[in-house]
């Protein structure tokens, strides 16, 4: 009997946990299966373990677990599932089942050279079908394309920009007594690179929608929201907008002859494309940045006028999901007003993301005799990266029972928000965990906040690993 083959691709917004664990949950599974996997990763680094064209013609079936652009055209007439990258991790064998079974829908992309009008007929509604289930993956992808591009951008210049602070507050202006060139030099080149993240946002979105045509159009439309004052909401209808104004030319002007493609890429998309952008665009500043700044003005009110509200709210969301949609929400709305000189709402965020990881490594350590060694040292390691802020690290916890554990990660999450909030803690810089300690106002009310919700979230936890202990003995 012929041994299965399959290819996967996995990918999440910042490319540093999701992307991995989702590739390690299905070479473990297909393992348990007795499959053959090779499993490509879209990380922060770049792209890893490339699938060459050659296994994929070989390949029985295709696995995408990805919130960003993996190219899944290349998979053209195999049968592919796509989803987003946390139910890789969650449900590896399902996938792959799919594929064995031969349930999964075949790829198909209409402007595929091997495609004619006549042909795979049940290809083509095979993937339709499949299509209609996708579609709000298909939006959320697109977006999440646009974000890990972006988050570099943000990350560095928003850090540069804090370690100039750490000179004064007011050390980059020449007209202060506490000016300092290199704390100039450093905001300036921070702010730079802050800039753009409105930009790289919306041509990532659009290169997402409309490959490389859309990045030019997108990149245009971003700018126009940046210097029009629509911020990071008009970037996101800018990459959108320009995604579909590029489809929509290209079925306007497919008839063309095909000797005049290279004439459309080079020349009749881009000028096309820029001057429909700006047209849609131009009208939908001023009140995209009315809204902008009424989000914010409202989000800012809440922040000092109701902070446990706001904390548990921004504690939930962030500790749901654990780097998913929701705690990409809270997040890019913390990254949204920290562009705007907003240095408060960052620091719950970054309090409440901090957070889990923390609780399961606090857990492992209190009550370390209802954990396996494997636990133990998994909690170890989350230690580090909680201190990074990197949440995802509670994922595999939550993922044994997400009904319980989730909720007590959440209730940890929004006490570190809610104190941070209460204590008016002010951080500067969009990622980092305590290596932006130095540059963070009412660091030691900080540091305290993150551990009282992750402690408080740690004992809980712990209380019900030993409830199940009793039930089911720890080994190892």
């Amino acid at each position: 009997m012929k041994r299965i083959k399959i290819v996967a691709a996995t990918g999440c917004p910042t490319g540093i946990a999701h992307t991995f664990m989702a590739a390690e949950a299905l070479k473990k599974a297909a393992k348990e299966m007795d499959i053959d996997i090779k499993v490509e990763t879209h990380g922060q680094v770049g792209v890893e373990n490339e699938i060459t064209e050659k296994e994929i013609q070989e390949a029985d079936g295709v696995i995408v677990a990805a919130d960003k652009d993996v190219n899944t055209d290349r998979f053209h007439g195999k049968r592919l599932v796509e989803v987003p990258v946390a139910r890789g991790i969650r449900s590896a064998k399902e996938l792959i089942q799919q594929i064995v079974d031969e349930t999964a829908p075949i790829h198909y992309v209409k402007w595929h050279q091997s495609v004619k009008e006549t042909d795979n007929e049940h290809m083509r509604k095979e993937s339709d079908q499949g299509s209609k289930k996708n579609w709000v993956h298909f939006i959320y992808k697109s977006l999440m394309n646009g974000v890990s591009h972006m988050l570099p951008f943000v990350v560095g210049g928003g850090v540069l920009i804090a370690v100039s602070f750490l000179f004064g507050i007011h050390s980059a202006d020449p007209t202060h007594e506490s000016y300092n060139e290199f704390a100039a030099f450093l905001k300036n080149i921070g702010g730079l690179a802050f800039s753009l993240m409105v930009p790289i946002l919306a041509a990532f979105i659009a290169e997402s929608i409309a490959k490389r045509p859309g990045m030019v159009v997108g990149f245009v439309g971003g700018l126009l929201a940046n210097d029009g004052g629509a911020g990071f909401l008009g970037g996101i209808i800018a990459g959108f907008a320009a995604g579909y104004i590029i489809l929509l030319l290209q079925q306007l002007l497919k008839k063309l002859p095909h000797s005049l493609n290279g004439l459309k890429s080079i020349f009749l998309y881009p000028l096309l494309g820029i001057f429909l952008i700006g047209a849609v665009m131009t009208p939908l500043l001023a009140p995209v940045e009315a809204l902008n700044t009424g989000m914010m003005d409202f989000l800012a009110g809440i922040q000092s006028s109701n902070p446990l509200v706001l904390g548990i709210i921004v504690g939930a969301m962030c500790g749901f999901d654990m780097g998913g949609p929701f705690n990409k929400a809270a997040y890019l709305t913390g990254t949204a007003l920290l562009a705007e000189g907003n240095l408060y709402f960052m620091a719950g965020v970054s309090a409440a993301c901090i957070a889990p990881p923390l609780i399961i490594a606090f857990s492992t350590v209190f009550f370390r005799q209802y954990f396996t060694k494997e636990e133990q040292n998994a909690g170890m390691v989350n230690f580090i990266l909680g201190s990074t802020h990197i949440t995802e690290g509670a994922i595999p916890f939550a993922a044994k029972n997400p009904v319980v554990v989730i909720p007590i990660i959440m209730l940890g999450s929004s006490i570190a928000a809610v104190l941070t909030y209460i204590f008016g803690v002010q951080v500067p810089a969009p990622h980092g965990g305590f290596l932006v300690l130095p540059v963070v106002t009412g660091a030691i009310q900080w540091v305290i906040s993150i551990l009282v919700g992750s402690i408080a979230g740690a004992v809980i936890y712990g209380f019900y690993r030993k409830k199940i202990a009793n039930n089911k003995p720890i080994e190892g």
